[in-house]
């Protein structure tokens, strides 16, 4: 077992926006539904990047969602792929690069959305928000405190050396990192 490893943080880190956003857009021309979301998801990514969502307000909002988006796990599975063979030019490489097998990535995303790109991302130990496909509900929501939770469930006390993200958001794992760079447009600062 490694004694540290770094974590990176996936969307507006590793990935230029929000992947889920992204996705979701890419939903609409499948499902015209999803256009009656809009408001719901701008106002949800507004207050998640001002640092004021709610946990369980935001996870009863996407569990409302995936009852619209998901009508057969193949199918969703199969968009997926396609989105991603549209978007995989949003990647940043550069810092792809660096990720070494032992690292892991952190997301509030979800799993099968990055398990799809597994092979692009240099490491196969992906922490994300979790999804019952059948069930159509998030058994895990990978955010804010919940991802120090899951890291720790996942790695015991292996220390964090160097933690990349975009957002204030992670601050529970800022605090867990013995280094902390905030990625902003594909720039990479330390802060701590």
């Amino acid at each position: 077992m490694v004694s540290f490893v770094n974590v990176y943080d996936f969307d507006n880190t590793l990935y230029y926006g929000e992947s889920s956003i992204d996705f979701s857009f890419f939903l609409i021309r499948n499902n015209k539904r999803i256009i009656l979301w809009l408001p719901k998801i701008f106002w949800n990514l507004i207050i998640y990047k001002l640092c004021l969502v709610n946990r369980d307000k935001l996870e009863k909002t996407i569990n409302d969602f995936l009852k619209i988006i998901i009508k057969d796990k193949d199918e969703f599975l199969d968009l997926i792929k396609k989105f991603w063979v549209k978007n995989k030019k949003k990647l940043n490489t550069d810092i792809i690069k660096q990720i070494k097998p032992e690292d892991a990535i952190i997301s509030a995303g979800p799993y099968h959305l990055l398990d799809a790109i597994r092979n692009e991302l240099g490491t196969s130990n992906l922490i994300c928000s979790e999804i019952d496909l059948d069930k159509k509900l998030v058994t895990y929501l990978n955010f804010s405190s919940n991802k120090v939770k899951r890291y720790h469930e996942t790695y015991g006390d292996t220390s964090i050396d160097k933690f990349y993200t975009d957002s204030y958001n992670d601050k529970a794992m800022m605090d867990i990192s013995d280094k902390v760079y905030l990625v902003k447009k594909g720039k990479i600062k330390c802060i701590k």
